[in-house]
């Protein structure tokens, strides 16, 4: 295969980038990028229901001990707590504190930023033509 024509490799830079762009940013935070995309849905699904850990590994494709380690920091450091369920001891919720609430806020506001620069002079086609290829890129290492 062309080396410029390495997808992999290609998305692999782009993530690379993309990570320690928002790393730097959110530092300031005392939070790393994918401790506050993991807040951030917890934040907004709590709402609606029961958050666990399980849901976490499966939206972010996580294993089960690199979750538990994001998750066991963001306790930590006072992000979120962990509540038994009445229907199961052995499950625990995870609760987002308000400390996450008032993050959250300056976590989008970095975000968007970022992903404002991200796509910048690029069109709003080519935003929806790249989305939907990554998409189908995923799904094609799915199946």
């Amino acid at each position: 295969m062309n080396r410029e024509h390495d997808f992999g490799l290609k998305l692999n830079i782009l993530s690379h980038k993309l990570k320690k762009h928002l790393n730097a940013v959110l530092s300031d935070l005392g939070i790393t990028g994918v401790q506050s995309r993991i807040l951030h849905y917890i934040l907004v699904h709590y709402s609606s229901g029961a958050v666990f850990q399980r849901d976490i590994e499966a939206v972010f494709g996580l294993s089960r001990s690199t979750a538990t380690g994001i998750l066991q920091l963001l306790e930590r450091d006072g992000m979120i707590r962990r509540e038994s369920v009445s229907t199961d001891a052995r499950l625990k919720s995870l609760v987002p504190t308000e400390k996450a609430a008032r993050i959250d806020e300056e976590v989008l506001e970095s975000i968007t930023a970022i992903e404002r620069r991200l796509v910048r002079d690029i069109s709003v086609e080519e935003q929806e033509i790249f989305l939907s290829v990554a998409d189908r890129m995923a799904r094609n290492l799915d199946n």
